[in-house]
């Protein structure tokens, strides 16, 4: 993802429980790229009933809000080291002005190409993470988001050791996704799986939609039928004698609730939450194992 990691426009989101979680709501994102980053031609990306939706949450907002917006889109990424102003921010934007998706697809390629004999050398596995969120922000491209972008990613490099890291959350975004099959088709070249439910939101009119992290169990991720399908895996690998037969996985951006709600903690890696994420994942995964056995 060129620029940014993975974007949000909320790190404390109120939950129905009381939690606080992350949240990208498309039409605050609009309004910052179109009337606090200004960012050259912006409209074309954007349909009109949000832009319209934009300029009145823009008008409405104070300057304290919108400053704490640009903070957490720019100033203080997530998942990175970078910090920019808004100056610098557009510097570096300008740099993928002539790229455009098929460029950054076949950087990517060249990269991976250059890169995975050393990686099948050594006997590492590469793991590439999808798009978050899944869909072009800011003019950027997007090269790693639906299933066709992982079948192109994995035919540069067509071995095992060139895959994926199946975060549910990311791919969860996209309604074209369908996740339990994307778990079949690729599941002898998952090397790591992120496990986290996200829930698109309803909007009026139409544009770029919302969405929230969900509990892990929620959200529009049918997390049973994955998990279902990643035990498949896994006894697929088993009989196939791989050593890496036992998939790594993680219950990933937790909710921040109790104790944790006084802590500063990494927005999404609070303790509490994900561990309640991985006791209900653990649950699932054990229960559906004891099936299988069955």
């Amino acid at each position: 993802m060129p620029v940014l990691d993975w974007t949000r426009t909320d790190l404390t989101a109120p939950m129905p429980d009381g939690s606080l979680g992350l949240r990208f709501d498309a039409d605050a994102f609009a309004a910052f790229d179109l009337f606090m980053l200004r960012r050259t031609d912006a409209e074309k990306d954007w349909h009109p009933d949000q832009i319209q939706r934009a300029r009145k949450l823009f008008d409405n907002s104070t300057q304290t809000t919108r400053d704490t917006l640009t903070r957490t889109i720019i100033a203080g990424l997530p998942g990175a080291e970078e910090r920019y102003t808004l100056d610098v921010f557009r510097s570096a934007l300008s740099r993928y002005l002539d790229i455009g998706a098929s460029g950054l697809a076949s950087h990517l390629a060249d990269f991976i190409r250059a890169v995975i004999p050393a990686a099948v050398d050594a006997g590492v596995n590469l793991c590439i993470h999808p798009d978050d969120p899944p869909f072009p922000l800011l003019g950027l491209p997007r090269v790693l988001s639906t299933a066709e972008h992982v079948r192109r990613h994995f035919a540069a490099a067509d071995v095992a050791e060139n895959g994926l890291t199946f975060c549910t959350g990311s791919f969860g975004v996209r309604r074209d996704n369908d996740l339990p099959a994307m778990v079949r088709d690729f599941g002898s070249r998952i090397h790591f799986v992120h496990l986290r439910s996200t829930r698109r939101e309803p909007m009026s009119g139409k544009g770029q939609c919302s969405f929230h992290e969900s509990n892990h169990l929620d959200g529009d991720v049918d997390m049973i039928a994955v998990i279902g399908e990643f035990l498949w895996e896994e006894r697929r690998r088993v009989r196939a004698g791989r050593a890496d037969a036992i998939l790594p996985m993680r219950p990933d951006h937790g909710h921040q609730m109790l104790d944790d709600l006084n802590k500063t903690t990494n927005p999404g890696y609070s303790a509490i939450g994900r561990l309640r994420g991985l006791a209900e994942l653990r649950g699932v995964a054990r229960t559906l194992g004891q099936m299988l056995m069955t």
